[in-house]
């Protein structure tokens, strides 16, 4: 019985995060399909200054790749110094959560092709131009696919807190540097939490132990 009731209730915990998800797609998918809400671009309006560049935001944005490659590789090296296979495998899972966050906002942003809001409006000052596509974040979306990873593979305060404040602040970073709407941001903190999530349970449908 308590194993069922253990099973039950991780079933309910998953259900709830991807409800969680899904609402937040179905609100940047929305702000997409009918048009640009006056609230969205008021608020990237009042926090987009008119020289974003070389301010610690402008520092935080740049952290988001490398520290989201470098933590994978990080404890990959770490576990084989130590030939810990358990670490090797956290390093796989979270390696894997990156790539699928990637590869989908890669996918994405080709078929939505939702233009920057520098290059729309004339009140938008971005930190550089950047002629690519907004929708969603992939700043955001490593990021935060980074944080949920280390969340699920170590579940202490003192790394899932830090993780969290990290791709937050790179969330912010993304709208402070005018690059995208808060949508965008919005839909890359749900697909990075998504590609965490997916990745977790390929890992356990392949390698799970019995």
């Amino acid at each position: 019985m308590k194993k069922w009731k253990n099973i039950t209730n991780t079933t309910k915990a998953i259900r709830k995060k991807w409800l969680l998800l899904c609402i937040v797609m179905c609100f940047a998918g929305t702000q997409i399909l009918y048009g640009q809400a006056s609230w969205e671009l008021n608020l990237l309006r009042n926090i987009n200054p008119m020289h974003p560049a070389g301010t610690v935001w402008d520092g935080i944005s740049t952290t988001a790749k490398p520290i989201s490659v470098l933590i994978p590789a990080g404890i990959m090296t770490a576990a084989l110094i130590n030939h810990d296979k358990n670490s090797k495998q956290k390093a796989i899972e979270i390696g894997a959560s990156i790539f699928i966050s990637a590869a989908t906002t890669s996918i994405m942003k080709q078929l939505v092709k939702r233009d920057r809001p520098a290059n729309v409006y004339a009140d938008i000052y971005p930190d550089k131009p950047d002629n690519g596509y907004a929708f969603p974040s992939g700043h955001v979306s490593v990021s935060f696919a980074t944080a949920a990873s280390l969340s699920i593979q170590y579940k202490k305060w003192y790394i899932t807190l830090p993780a969290y404040l990290w791709s937050t602040s790179v969330a912010y970073s993304r709208l402070y540097l005018g690059q995208h709407y808060p949508s965008d941001v919005l839909m890359g903190a749900a697909t990075g939490i998504g590609s965490a999530y997916a990745s977790h349970w390929l890992n356990k449908k392949l390698f799970h132990k019995k």
